[in-house]
This record gives C-alpha cells, structure tokens and sequence, in this order.
C-alpha cells in the first residue's frame, strides 16, 4: 500500500477479519469509538507492550500502520486513561473519528508467540529504531 515516514505514522491493532470487514465499508471503528469517544491508537514504540497487555494470546491480528496525515478524524496525543508504566508523560494517540482506510499505508501480521506474549514483528523492527 505504499511507504511511509516513521514521523507521522501511528499504529492500531485489529483482528483481521474485523479490518477485513472495515476495508469493505471504508471505515474503521473499533468498539473504543463508541464507549470511549475515540479509537485507541500508539506510537511504533508503544505497540508492543500495547499488544502484551491487552492481546495476550489472542491470534489473527494485524497492526494497521496509519499516515498522520491521511486522517479525516480529529487526533489527540493524551496520557493514557489507566496509566501503568509509562514513562512520566507518555501520550498515546488517539482518534477522535473512525477511521478512514486510505489512512491506512500498510498492513502487517502480528503474531502470537507460543507463550502468549508478542514481539515487534521484523517488517516493522527497522522502522522502530
């Protein structure tokens, strides 16, 4: 789906067949939109942890890399609601909106590990240093 700056790209996680289903409808909303007012998003460096807290051993999941500046909805880079180890003032993104798929610059698989935790997948490792 084309290249993209490391500055200016977020990242969200998704099960496949829910983004499958967005790209027939043109837009993405995860359950967040709706219960939270916006669609939990990270930074390339926050994603893993992101995915060991929240998706542990869950399978068939795939990180959106998402163009800034492609975006139609408002986004907000705010602390985190429940914060636990970030560092002092971590801000995550967050998108006030659904989202649009042409925002959407590539899509990469996220494998589970045999232990239930997550790593950084290889085609995304270059672009995180």
């Amino acid at each position: 789906m084309g290249t993209y700056p490391v500055t200016g790209m977020i990242v969200h996680i998704v099960r496949r067949i829910e983004w499958m289903l967005a790209v027939g409808r043109g837009t993405y909303a995860a359950d967040s939109l709706r219960s939270e007012g916006f669609i939990h998003c990270s930074k390339l460096t926050q994603v893993i942890d992101t995915a060991n807290r929240f998706y542990r051993g869950q399978r068939d999941l795939v990180v959106l890399c998402i163009e800034e500046s492609r975006l139609t909805a408002e986004l907000k880079y705010e602390a985190p609601a429940m914060p636990r180890d970030e560092a002092p003032g971590e801000l995550f993104p967050h998108l006030y909106g659904e989202l649009n798929v042409e925002a959407v610059a590539r899509v990469v698989e996220l494998p589970c590990e045999a232990d239930g935790s997550f790593r950084l997948p290889d085609e995304l490792l270059e672009r995180a240093r």
